[in-house]
């Protein structure tokens, strides 16, 4: 089904389907038929109008149309979307029409930085996601709806946790200690991303601070990913930019009132498998003899002669069904949107909820946006985009978290029970009781955020605007934790903690933006502004500790009451200045500069100047391939530049810095905290890109392509330093990191003239991450896993390599990486890492009398995962009070047995699970490759005509599922995991990590 506009002329308001026209009873009668010029099909549906009048007709399923001319009046408006427009004046009865197909992909406005273009002329690599295709996807956040979308943009979920935080890469990571997260812009507010959770619950509970922003209010999503695009953003560009635009009134649209709401339920798509009672006695028993037990005293014999019972007679108590639950999720958003000539408003309030399907984690948000713009005179235009949120996370602990939620079901050994014999919760040693957990945990982070723009603009002449905004991000986290004496962190008789933590950022810019078109072929605009921002974060926190009474929560009550707080402020100083020349939409050159002076820097070395050029060439405009009758379009272009990050250093980095808190017989005192280095200054990324833009087979085939190249240098390190300093390292520009990639996206419209429309839209990337200088290897990570060292990429894990087991002894063998024959330190090596080789995604949409049919698939493949889960809990019997997954039965068992997983023992000289190699072999290193059905969605949309009856514009239903199927080898919950993300340099680890759930879901979304 084909959607048409009217002409953009003044006076005539654009349509978004064929409109119900008048009809003139005097003048001349006219009939015509409209053909596509390529094939001469006819084109139903086609809008005709006669210019400056409300006459017109649209095309039957012949191609044909009948109107009468008002009198004197004989010039014809046609327009349909996805064609070049035409106009046309009739003089005789009787018209034949060739409408030319338009690249609308190639010919689209596109959002740059600070300014709009045309994305014919486009130099730099830009990918847009329209709004549409994410609003009904089931995501706390806008980033995590990525997923898939945008070629060379990685985006993964650390967990499956509502609100939690989000993996994004764009084109690679830069920066070994610095930031790697992109910069978010939302209608020209930078966004702060900071992580405002201070309780240490495990990494899942870090909070995304863009689950702050409701998806329903996003228009478009624009990814600026050359340096071409994002040097005008200087130091906040390095790592790319995500332009967010929300939803904005129209002039001359009547006030349009929209309800969206959709029910969700989720369940986890797998679970993990644990041994029976009876398998965990019998794997116990056997243990025990491979230790050289006597067979007389095995701890799983009969109760009478002294043992726990013979294996057979043991029970199984099924923790983890109490921990995954069937969760739902709500959305309920209204927006009434609209303008006159002069004002333009877009009003929407929301509230979301999400149940996490591991208990008792949920997130809640309530939201309130208003962006209204204003023409005050013809000249000067003011207006706002502000959004105020409020959140509720019930946080609970997973991750490494020995007392976690999933770790304290998960760990236990399946024959003990859960509760003792009295009822009381029954605790394992250093676990805690799940259920205890779930009935008790009571830490509640709420936060409210206000992200606000108000501008005015003022339009000297025709050609030169000024425009001047002030913004703010204002965030504020309020977390409160009791824990009572029913659970071990309440140990002995109640902890409680608070914090108050505030991020504020403000920010002032100034453009002053020229745009000229000199005569037909020649177009100029140029650009000039400045930036001035300031970042304040401030914490309070209290604890409190003996309470009186499980129901006095508050820190008042508590016996010891201990507090303190921080705060610390950065500035940020920007110039900038970007011009654009193209001459007949066939060449252009696109330069800017931008220069920043940080606050975080040494008075000598706090400006960073960042360059950009790029240039573009309308290829398909050239006659010699005009010729060939082959491309319809067909652009190459190219780009240089340099960005810089300061991103993730301290506030006061480059200075000497004494603390206070040193205290010595109840009198204060000062310390030494951090050695100086005035000059510290940016880190600066190099990147150059090429790419081509083509349409082919009359516009049905889109193409874009891109190579891109980036080198990182004076990367901001931690460098170690001698300890007679006192200290153990200090902050300096040391080492290389570079990133080289190719990126495709093809899109297809495989029926573009028939009743059924049907597109495929394809991504796929490759980026290769290298670290190219390094002053000394570098590891980190739980016990070490990652190594960072020169000549291999980040997040490569440093582990020994089993090549096998004895089938004669049931031993592990290991690689002896120096030949000196014995295992040692020395022979762990890199043996793999967490980047895939190619990522990406395939986005299919059918539609067809009101019907609409699509998916969302996306892949990796390549990556590692260290799985932490088979690291503990397929253990050979070394941890007494840990249980087993089922892997732990494909042990070798006697000689002649052909398996990975050694025999079962606690001897350290066997290696098998301690000794030299604790464990930390690739024997748990796996293979996370995964191709996921994101999203598949059903809907209709109601007629018209049939949703006017009941006093309705529009009517749509759909039922959606999320996260149907996954295809991968990796044996954990998910491989789309990342329980380290509070680490630098770490990446995939999964240890005990809530999955991403499987999704089912009805909406609905009216509109009056």
């Amino acid at each position: 089904m084909k959607l048409f506009t009217l002409l953009a002329v003044p006076g005539v308001v654009a349509a978004l389907a064929p409109a119900s026209f008048a009809q003139s009873t005097t003048g001349q009668s006219i009939t015509g038929t409209i053909t596509d010029a390529a094939d001469r099909s006819p084109l139903p549906g086609v809008t005709i109008i006669v210019r400056g009048t409300t006459v017109g007709a649209t095309t039957d399923g012949k191609g044909q149309f009948s109107l009468t001319l008002p009198e004197g009046n004989n010039t014809l408006l046609i327009s349909a979307i996805g064609y070049q427009a035409q106009t046309l004046n009739v003089t005789s009865g009787q018209v034949q029409v060739a409408l030319r197909a338009d690249v609308k992909q190639l010919s689209e406005v596109v959002v740059t930085g600070y300014s709009e273009q045309n994305r014919k002329t486009l130099t730099s690599a830009i990918s847009s996601v329209n709004g549409e295709a994410l609003k009904d996807i089931p995501a706390a956040s806008p980033d995590q709806l990525l997923q898939g979308k945008a070629p060379g943009v990685q985006v993964s979920a650390n967990s499956g946790v509502p609100g939690g935080g989000i993996f994004i890469r764009i084109r690679g990571s830069n920066s070994v200690n610095a930031s790697n997260d992109p910069l978010y812009v939302v209608d020209g507010v930078f966004i702060n991303n900071t992580n405002l959770i201070a309780t240490g619950l495990g990494n899942q509970v870090s909070s995304n601070p863009l689950a702050d922003l409701n998806p329903q209010d996003i228009e478009s999503i624009e990814i600026l990913k050359d340096a071409n695009a994002t040097a005008i953003y200087g130091s906040r560009g390095a790592n790319g930019v995500v332009l967010i635009t929300t939803k904005r009134g129209k002039a001359g649209d009547k006030t349009r009132i929209t309800f969206n709401t959709y029910h969700a339920w989720s369940k986890a798509p797998n679970k993990y498998e644990l041994v029976t009672g009876q398998e965990l006695a019998t794997l116990e028993n056997e243990r025990f003899l491979n230790d050289g037990g006597n067979p007389a005293q095995l701890p799983y014999r009969s109760v009478a002669s002294g043992g726990r019972g013979l294996p057979e007679e043991q029970q199984t108590y099924d923790r983890l069904s109490d921990v995954f639950r069937t969760a739902q999720t709500q959305s309920y958003e209204l927006s009434a949107a609209g303008g006159s000539a002069k004002t333009q408003f877009y009003i929407g309030g929301g509230y979301f909820k999400q149940q996490s399907i591991a208990r008792p984690t949920d997130f809640e948000r309530f939201s309130l946006r208003v962006n209204l713009d204003n023409s005050v005179t013809d000249k000067l235009r003011i207006g706002t985009s502000t959004a105020l949120t409020r959140t509720h996370r019930n946080v609970s602990s997973n991750d490494n978290n020995p007392v976690g939620v999933i770790n304290s079901a998960l760990f236990p050994r399946t024959n003990l029970p859960i509760y003792n014999p009295d009822g009381s919760y029954a605790k394992y040693g250093s676990f805690d009781n799940h259920q205890a957990l779930i009935d008790n945990l009571n830490n509640d982070a709420v936060g409210s955020r206000v992200i606000s723009n108000v501008y005015g603009q003022y339009q000297f002449g025709k050609h030169l605007t000024l425009r001047s905004s002030w913004s703010i991000d204002f965030n504020d986290m309020y977390e409160n934790n009791f824990n009572n004496t029913l659970i071990l962190a309440g140990q002995p008789r109640g902890t409680a903690s608070s914090f108050l933590s505030r991020d504020i950022t403000l920010l002032n810019e100034q453009t002053l933006n020229y745009s000229v078109d000199l005569g037909e072929n020649h177009s100029l605009q140029a650009l000039v502004g400045n930036t001035l921002q300031k970042n304040t974060f401030q914490r309070t926190s209290l604890a409190g500790q003996q309470f009186p009474s499980n129901d006095l929560t508050s820190i008042a009550s508590a016996a010891t009451q201990t507090g303190s707080s921080s705060r610390s402020q950065a500035g940020l100083v920007s110039f900038f200045g970007k011009g654009t020349y193209s001459f007949k939409q066939r060449y252009t050159a696109d330069v800017s500069l931008r220069a920043d002076a940080s606050s975080r820097f040494g008075q000598d070395n706090r400006w960073g100047y960042f360059p950009a050029v790029g240039v573009g060439w309308r290829l398909g405009e050239e006659e010699f391939v005009k010729n060939l009758n082959v491309f319809q379009e067909l652009k190459l272009r190219a780009s240089i530049g340099k960005t810089g990050n300061q991103a993730g250093i301290s506030d006061f980095a480059a200075r000497g810095l004494v603390q206070g808190g040193a205290n010595y017989l109840d009198l204060p005192g000062t310390a030494p905290l951090q050695l100086a280095n005035p000059n510290l200054s940016w880190e600066s990324t190099r990147q150059w890109n090429v790419g081509v833009d083509a349409a082919v087979l009359q516009n049905r085939v889109l193409v874009e392509f891109n190579y891109y190249d980036k080198y990182t240098s004076g990367l901001l390190l931690n460098v170690p330093v001698p300890r007679k300093t006192g200290f153990s390292s200090v902050v300096e520009n040391y080492g290389a990191v570079s990133n080289k990639g190719l990126e495709l996206q093809a899109t297809v419209n495989w029926l573009p003239k028939a009743a059924v429309q049907w597109s495929t839209t394809f991504n796929v990337a490759r980026n290769v991450n290298k670290i190219e200088k390094l002053a000394a290897p570098i590891t980190s990570g739980s016990r070490d896993i990652f190594r960072l060292e020169e000549g291999a990429p980040l997040y490569s894990f440093w582990l020994y390599h089993q090549t096998g087991v004895n089938p004669e002894n049931g031993d592990a063998q290991y690689e002896d990486v120096n030949g000196d024959g014995q295992l040692t330190v020395a022979d762990r090596k890199l043996v793999g890492n967490a980047w895939p080789n190619y990522f990406g995604g395939l986005t299919n949409s059918v539609s067809y009398r009101g019907f609409d049919l699509g998916f969302t698939l996306n892949f990796e493949q390549g990556a590692k995962i260290m799985n932490m889960n088979r690291f503990f809990l397929v253990h050979g019997g070394t941890q007494s009070n840990i249980g087993y997954l089922r892997e732990q039965l494909d042990r070798w068992q006697k000689p002649g047995d052909i398996t990975d997983i050694p025999r079962l023992t606690t001897n350290p000289a066997s290696n098998n699970y301690g000794g030299v190699v604790q464990n930390l072999s690739d024997r748990y290193l796996e293979d996370g490759s995964f191709l996921r059905l994101r999203t598949l969605s059903l809907g209709y949309t109601v007629p018209k005509d049939v949703a006017a009856k009941a006093r309705l514009s529009s009517l749509r239903v759909y039922v959606q599922a999320a996260n149907l199927f996954t295809i991968t080898p990796y044996s954990g919950l998910d491989p789309e995991v990342n329980s380290q993300s509070g680490v630098s340099n770490t990446k995939n680890i999964d240890w005990a990590t809530v999955p991403q759930p499987r999704t089912f879901q009805v909406g609905l979304t009216v509109g009056l």
